[in-house]
């Protein structure tokens, strides 16, 4: 199998040092951090999942974050119409890989990098900035959540207090004891539902599209499971600690 190639700037050398790594995939899990072009709150708490990745994908002006926090993604994808002219030469400078599409297309920027990083053979893919800023990206940002290529990746995105991911069947949620969790049906009603962990328990019941019933949950225990009989689950988990400071 054809090796994945990446470049990670910044790792074992001077600033800006950039080596390769080989990931064969899928034979080892692959961390992917796809950065949209939203919102950044809480950057510290961002870029450390960002350091961490063995993938940066960026969404057109995503770059222009990442830039201004010392690092240029990996892989670049998008019609190129928000990116800033010298991130683009620093890019190009660097060799890092470009794929510029035509802004006549269907699929937004920040779908084209999700299917970037599935094809990459991502185990984890992590959404930043995909919240804020247009109402319109913002609503189709959490749908893409459901795109088919994602399912049985790790899917999550993060604004920096929040992690937002979608239950198809079974799901687990990892935290501490007080951590605020909400259930809410995804593209319809949501049934057969069963938790374990939480301080509102559901057994074998129904989320209506619509209703407000499974906002503001509780963890009781540092895992919670979800088991899902029918349709989508979205699943916004806030870590109490995030909610304190």
């Amino acid at each position: 199998m054809t090796p994945y190639r990446c470049c990670v700037p910044g790792a074992g050398g001077s600033k800006g040092e950039e080596f390769h790594k080989t990931m064969t995939k899928p034979n080892r899990e692959l961390e992917v951090v796809v950065v949209a072009n939203g919102e950044f709150r809480h950057p510290a708490r961002l870029m450390q999942l960002v350091d961490r990745a063995d993938l940066v994908v960026a969404a057109d002006g995503g770059a222009n974050w990442l830039a201004s926090q010392g690092r240029l993604p990996d892989l670049l994808v998008g019609d190129m119409d928000s990116v800033g002219s010298r991130v683009l030469q620093a890019m190009k400078d660097r060799g890092r890989r470009l794929l510029n599409r035509s802004p006549r297309k269907d699929e937004t920027d920040t779908e084209l990098a999700l299917l970037e990083a599935a094809a990459a053979g991502a185990t984890r893919i992590t959404v930043l900035g995909a919240l804020g800023g247009r109402i319109d990206h913002t609503l189709a940002n959490v749908l893409l959540l459901l795109m088919p290529q994602l399912e049985g990746i790790e899917t999550f995105i993060f604004d920096g207090c929040s992690y937002l991911s979608v239950v198809r069947r079974k799901g687990e949620i990892r935290g501490q004891v007080g951590d605020l969790v909400s259930l809410i049906p995804l593209g319809g009603d949501a049934g057969g539902i069963i938790t374990e962990g939480l301080e509102y328990p559901l057994h074998d019941e129904t989320l209506h599209i619509g209703a407000a019933r499974g906002i503001s949950n509780l963890l009781t225990r540092p895992k919670a499971r979800i088991a899902v009989g029918w349709g989508n689950l979205l699943v916004v988990h806030t870590p109490r600690r995030y909610l304190e400071s």
